[in-house]
């Protein structure tokens, strides 16, 4: 006989099966951060493969434990639910940890950034890894410096200039003779520069991590609320309802109108 109810079996074998989506779906994040960062000389980043790293065990913890909590649940192991509760217990208290200081963090991000790029200028005294990687997202983000074409000083790179259709457009400006001396007068160069791009991306990659920790965090509480049903209905199985057999006597009633034998005097 079944000692966990089939319908919370069903919910929590679902349950499960969204947990490994979310574990799958931070591992392919991983690979596509892991492929974008790839390009020229951007896999030496700095924290680039901390952070990936962190994706990757985050990702197969999350999936591994989708498993052993399904497992648990089809073959109503109770070693399995405590170890699958335990973890859950552990996840829900290290996403809350992680969590709740990103989001107060969030607001401040902009500025920390700004300041460490910053650091590097001028870009054109920079280690050749930071000319590689400023050209880079120059070339496909249309953009010229972190915070301006002047970032370069005299030795803007081709990366920077504009070809004729980008000029009617409007996305670039006239730069003087003298700020370009070794490309002749009036070249064109984008007038956007490349950090409020970047942060775009860097902003959205933070919200799409605080969602994630957030939502762990949530399906972390729920699973550990789950399985400690379950784990209370094996330990104290529904026992079966006991009958209580009184013995009934029948009696003939009396009846409601009594016949008169004698008749009434007069």
């Amino acid at each position: 006989m079944a000692q966990i109810n089939t319908c919370l079996k069903r919910t929590f074998t679902i349950f499960n099966l969204f947990f490994a989506i979310i574990g799958g779906a931070i591992i392919v994040l991983a690979l596509l951060c892991q492929s974008l960062t790839n390009i020229d000389g951007g896999d030496g980043l700095e924290g680039r493969t901390t952070g990936l790293i962190v994706l990757y065990v985050v990702g197969g913890i999350t999936m591994v434990i989708a498993i052993l909590g399904a497992y648990g649940a089809h073959k109503e192991s109770k070693v399995c639910l405590i170890v699958f509760l335990v973890c859950m217990v552990i996840g829900s208290l290290l996403m809350l940890r992680a969590g709740i200081p990103s989001a107060i963090f969030r607001p401040q991000l902009e500025g920390v950034l700004e300041q460490r790029f910053r650091q590097v200028l001028p870009l054109d005294k920079a280690s050749d890894e930071v000319k590689n990687v400023a050209d880079a997202l120059q070339t496909k983000m249309h953009c010229c410096g972190l915070f301006s074409y002047t970032d370069w000083e005299d030795e803007i790179p081709s990366s920077c200039l504009c070809n004729q259709e980008e000029e009617m457009e409007g996305l670039c400006q006239s730069i003087g003779y003298m700020r370009l001396l070794q490309l002749g007068p009036q070249r064109s160069v984008y007038t956007k520069p490349c950090f409020p791009i970047m942060m775009q991306y860097f902003l959205l990659i933070a919200d799409i991590v605080l969602g994630v920790v957030f939502t762990l965090a949530i399906l972390a509480l729920l699973g550990m609320t789950l399985s400690s049903i379950m784990i209370h209905q094996m330990r104290y199985p529904e026992r079966p309802t006991l009958l209580m057999h009184v013995p009934a006597i029948f009696t003939t009633p009396p009846p409601k109108y009594q016949e008169l034998h004698n008749p009434p005097e007069y």
